[in-house]
């Protein structure tokens, strides 16, 4: 296997366990806890990258693109991991994979051509939701409902506007970029708990996942960068696109969640329908 497959299947692998991990911990610890101190770790273990890198020429535009993008992915993490931690990890992650429409959705508005393919992954990914999400909304139990499956709606808008602002603003520069996405999300969180007086406090095991979370997220990032240059990137985009099955996997094994029939072929649909939108954009 090509080596920069190997690269984005890991990516997916650590996105995968990222969300496990975020949506797991958010049962045992305040929400805000958990996204703080990840976000703290990821931000600082980013910091190297701009001594390595310093700003450049149109480092103005690049600022702009990572703030906007900064808040979407606050608001799309703490979405995500809320949803992850009061619903069923095989549903929700799927759904929230559903972000990649939204930069799909901006080439096509910038007149990108529309293939079979790119309809035929929309109506499959579309199906797939419906599928996945139907008995959720329709079971008021505990874990279940209409709330988890339109917090991973909103996950899957901030992921797909995130990943949407970094890509313009990479365009500019890459540093500046990634830096500002995620030191604005760490201020956003920040300000929540101030706003709320809360203190984030954890120990043992759990402040440990909590710093995973970040690192993590980080290697995950790494791994896809150095992915995308060395091979395809329609590639590299689909092995990548691949986690939610490893949040569902997780899911099954650690905390025996059981999906009916008609919400496994959802899942399938929605992960071949996001595969095939990531190879044909």
């Amino acid at each position: 296997m090509t080596g920069f497959v190997l690269l984005a299947l890991l990516a997916s692998l650590l996105l995968g366990v990222t969300d496990f991990l975020g949506g797991t911990l958010a049962r045992h610890l305040p929400l805000l806890t958990v996204l703080f101190f990840s976000q703290l770790t990821a931000t600082v273990s980013v910091l190297p990258q701009i001594v390595m890198q310093p700003p450049g020429a149109e480092w103005q535009p690049a600022l702009m693109w990572g703030v906007i993008g900064g808040v979407a992915v606050a608001v799309a993490v703490a979405s995500l991991y809320r949803a992850l931690a009061i619903g069923t990890m095989g549903v929700v992650a799927p759904i929230a994979a559903l972000g990649v429409l939204v930069p799909v959705g901006a080439g096509l508005a910038a007149g990108d051509p529309i293939g079979g393919p790119l309809v035929v992954g929309l109506i499959v990914a579309v199906i797939g939701t419906v599928l996945a999400s139907g008995p959720e909304v329709r079971n008021r139990g505990a874990g279940h409902g209409v709330k988890p499956v339109l917090l991973a709606l909103l996950a899957a808008l901030g992921f797909g506007v995130s990943n949407l602002t970094i890509a313009l603003g990479s365009a500019h520069d890459v540093p500046v970029t990634l830096i500002t996405n995620g030191g604005v999300a760490l201020i956003v969180y920040s300000v929540a708990l101030a706003v709320l007086r809360h203190r984030p406090r954890a120990r043992g095991w759990l402040l440990v996942g909590a710093l995973a979370i970040g690192l993590l997220g980080y290697a995950a990032n790494l791994s896809f960068a150095v992915a995308s240059q060395a091979g395809l990137l329609t590639v590299v985009a689909v092995c990548a696109s691949l986690f939610p099955a490893v949040t569902a996997l997780l899911g099954w094994w650690f905390h025996r969640e059981r999906l009916k029939p008609v919400q496994i072929a959802g899942v399938v649909f929605v992960l071949a329908g996001v595969a095939t939108i990531a190879a044909t954009s």
